[in-house]
């Protein structure tokens, strides 16, 4: 598909036509008719993701985690299974995207932001290679840390150190907590993301996923342990909310595979002559590119309320520019 349709490519660098925007969740005034489209619409709230992340949630309670019961005790058999589970899980979806897209080339550099592929050597990255470097940190560091958070509360649901629901004793909060699970996931992962870009955090931590300049599927999750110890935390937040595990692994699932989407490094998917698909993360490839803004991705606008944001437009750029002369001349002045 000719990606001039959607963007165009400037020294190296495509960016869509369509500036970066939130949903109408939280417009004001409220917008009903946008809302009623965003919300089932396609790509809107419940597709491409809330309802297939609610359904390997499903799958993965239901088929994939051992009982209750047997999870009263802390054992290496359960756990073991649900480390190896994780771990099986992440490879088919980043391997995947990275198949699709990196290995295969299956669209070469169409819709690609960054026309430049990973870099094979490099001594910037673990084994001079960015792809391998990738990799050992999602799997040998991102994988553990999620099942840890992930056994804590099993094992916290089993022995009732959790608030637990059900469905029969309360539906209606437990079907909400589907639609409520999305907003946790965003907001943890703001306010985790601006902590690591604290100076200290990025110097020990932070810096080493923002190698990837030009990131990967693999980059997703490529992270310093300390990193993925307060990346992950967001889980901890069943230790308070009444739920049902279900809801957690929907939580801890979404945290442990989506960065593979949100690091494709592409806008669309292409699917033919006439035919793409949309899985834009621009705002966080802007984040990447430029390091201090869009530290959310996707609908609440916690970036336009804190003054973070840049929706790829010339104008946000000029903002950007203004922001960072006047925390250099605060700087200046302090130091």
């Amino acid at each position: 598909m000719d990606e001039s349709v959607y963007g165009k490519e400037e020294r190296g660098h495509w960016a869509p036509s369509k500036p970066v925007s939130y949903g109408p969740a939280f417009a004001w005034p409220p917008q009903p008719v946008a809302l009623f489209k965003w919300f089932f619409g396609f790509p809107g709230y419940l597709f491409p993701w809330t309802v297939p992340y609610a359904l390997l949630a499903f799958a993965i309670w239901q088929w994939l985690t051992p009982s209750l019961e047997a999870m009263k005790t802390l054992s290496w058999d359960w756990v073991l299974f649900v480390l190896a589970r994780n771990f099986i899980m992440a490879v088919i979806v980043y391997g995947a995207w990275h198949l699709w897209l990196y290995r295969w080339k299956k669209q070469d550099t169409n819709f690609k932001y960054n026309k430049q592929w990973p870099k094979n050597e490099s001594s910037l990255f673990t084994f001079g290679n960015q792809v391998h470097d990738n990799m050992f940190h999602t799997l040998a560091s991102g994988v553990p840390i999620w099942t840890a958070y992930e056994v804590a509360l099993l094992w916290a649901y089993a022995n009732g150190y959790a608030p637990m629901i059900s469905f029969e004793t309360h539906p209606v909060w437990f079907v909400a907590m589907f639609f409520v699970v999305p907003f946790i996931h965003e907001v943890g992962f703001y306010f985790a993301h601006r902590l690591v870009h604290f100076p200290v955090l990025y110097k020990w931590a932070h810096h080493l996923h923002h190698r990837n300049v030009s990131p990967g599927p693999w980059s997703g999750l490529s992270m310093h342990p300390i990193e993925h110890v307060i990346y992950f935390s967001t889980i901890a937040l069943f230790f308070f909310i009444p739920a049902h595990p279900i809801h957690m692994i929907n939580l801890a699932s979404r945290l442990g595979v989506a960065p593979a989407q949100g690091h494709t490094g592409f806008d669309r998917l292409d699917l033919g002559e006439e035919t793409s698909m949309d899985v834009s993360y621009y705002a966080h490839y802007l984040h990447h590119k430029y390091f201090e803004v869009n530290y959310a991705d996707g609908m609440v606008p916690l970036d336009k309320w804190f003054g973070s944001f840049h929706d790829g437009t010339p104008e946000a750029h000029e903002a950007m520019k203004a922001r960072r002369a006047r925390m250099g001349d605060r700087l200046a002045k302090n130091g």
